[in-house]
């Protein structure tokens, strides 16, 4: 999986819309949608932002690897979530 498609699928996870995301990350809706399409690529520091709110790891949240992890390496599962 890429990584606008993970960004769009752990949000959707949550139960979030994309200006809720947007918000978290002092952005605009629009651009946060650009990068859930994979138009615009999101710097390293809203990354760790999300990393963070959706404790998650980021080689999962980029798509480097399927099997999430949380931050302190247990087992992720958005049934989990905050």
């Amino acid at each position: 999986m890429n990584y606008f498609q993970r960004l769009r699928d752990i949000r959707n996870d949550h139960d979030l819309t994309q200006a809720e995301v947007a918000r978290l990350l002092h952005i605009g809706q629009s651009d946060y949608s650009k990068y859930e399409r994979g138009v615009n690529m999101m710097g390293i520091d809203k990354y760790l932002v999300l990393a963070r709110f959706y404790n998650v790891s980021l080689d999962y949240l980029c798509g480097l690897t399927d099997k999430p992890k949380t931050l302190d390496g247990t087992a992720y599962s958005y049934l989990n979530k905050k």
